[in-house]
């Protein structure tokens, strides 16, 4: 994944609203959820929710579809999974991490 992609998606999820519609997109697996229904689990007004679905498909982190009248979104399995593998890919300096062990920082690292 590229730089310009990973901010995009870094930046569009930097917002309550986004992280918290993502993730319930997350969770709803490929199906998806209508944008209304989005709208009331989150408790913001529909058109507000268009914005942010918006912010998110421009990012590439979700996916659209027309169902009869309403449009349904899915988040992007494979945006998500290139995003995470970018963040993690020289943890633990390259070498694959233990699924019990958490990444931590080297000793000989300095913090910035």
């Amino acid at each position: 994944m590229e730089a310009d992609r990973v901010i995009r998606a870094l930046s569009a999820l930097a917002q309550e609203h986004r992280l918290a519609a993502f993730r319930l997109l997350v969770q709803a697996g490929e199906q998806g959820v209508a944008a209304g229904v989005l709208a009331e689990k989150l408790d913001v007004p529909p058109s507000s929710m268009s914005f942010h679905l918006a912010q998110l498909a421009n990012a590439g982190l979700v996916t659209q579809r027309r169902e009869s009248r309403s449009i349904i979104y899915s988040a992007d399995y494979a945006v998500m999974n290139g995003l995470m593998g970018y963040l993690t890919e020289n943890c633990c300096g390259g070498v694959p991490c233990s699924e019990d062990a958490a990444c931590l920082p080297s000793p000989q690292r300095k913090s910035a």
